[in-house]
């Protein structure tokens, strides 16, 4: 099995802050910006309130390509991965999703990610806290964390061309669009119902904020992480051996996905994440 750690969500120049870890411990990833996309920020629900309300706590704005731009009902973004049920108003047959295009998926092809692979998706995280009506950043937590917010193991995959024919249920994800469907290598990939080693857990879904989750080690900046050891013995795409410090892993910059060939401890470290 493959695991591939993928970054998502708000970044520094799509969205422009962290994504919150909200009081209590939800892991809220904000999807980023985008204007070719059908959904809304106001058309996704959380706890009877729009990601749109939630991120009025913290700022009316939100960076698109590195410019901010107002917040509001036409504000539009990218659902992806898709993996939680109630954001949206669903179809029947809905189930966990993910889509990639361009180089980053060329990257996954050219890695070997295949059927029965696992996504753990990571991004950007900051704590914080409620102020009378409003959420606002905690000020003690001034860089925040990567930390690992969901899964997808992968039970289909399908290239997206503009005449290829998709299931009703997955007509509004992003990479469906008639803008994404022009994309080079455009493809998606549908979560299994239930993980191969465990029927009673699903083959998709988030985390609440746990330790375990956290990549960043503890008092650094959110690039420098605390992997376990088990991983030092394990190739990760767009890394090399020098990327092992003495105290910390440090990862890349850039880049969406790094595919980690895992051996039987790596892949033990995932299944525990999972199942907590």
């Amino acid at each position: 099995m493959k695991i591939v750690l993928s970054r998502k969500g708000f970044d520094s120049s799509s969205g422009g802050y962290p994504s919150p870890i909200l009081p209590d411990g939800t892991l809220l990833s904000l999807p980023i910006p985008d204007q070719d996309s059908s959904i809304a920020y106001n058309n996704l629900a959380f706890n009877q309130q729009s990601y749109m309300d939630v991120m009025h706590s913290f700022k009316d704005k939100v960076k698109v390509n590195n410019q901010w731009t107002s917040l509001d009902e036409k504000t539009y973004c990218h659902l992806d991965p898709d993996l939680q049920k109630n954001t949206l108003r669903r179809k029947k047959g809905w189930k966990g999703i993910f889509g990639q295009s361009g180089a980053a998926q060329r990257h996954l092809e050219n890695q070997g990610v295949e059927e029965g692979d696992l996504f753990l998706f990571f991004g950007w995280f900051r704590n914080t806290l409620r102020k009378g009506n409003r959420l606002i950043f905690d000020p003690a937590d001034q860089k925040g964390r990567h930390i690992i917010y969901g899964y997808l193991q992968v039970d289909e995959i399908h290239q997206v061309h503009p005449s290829a024919a998709v299931q009703d249920w997955m007509k509004d994800h992003p990479h469906v669009t008639p803008a994404k469907r022009k994309k080079e290598r455009n493809t998606i990939y549908i979560a299994r119902n239930t993980l191969d080693w465990s029927e009673k857990k699903a083959g998709y879904g988030t985390f609440n904020y746990d330790e375990q989750y956290v990549l960043t080690k503890k008092g650094m900046n959110k690039s420098c992480w605390d992997l376990p050891e088990c991983f030092r013995d394990c190739p990760i795409s767009y890394h090399k051996p020098t990327s092992w410090k003495e105290e910390y892993f440090q990862s890349v910059a850039r880049g969406q996905e790094f595919v980690v060939d895992a051996d039987h401890s790596v892949i033990r470290w995932a299944k525990k994440l999972i199942q907590r």
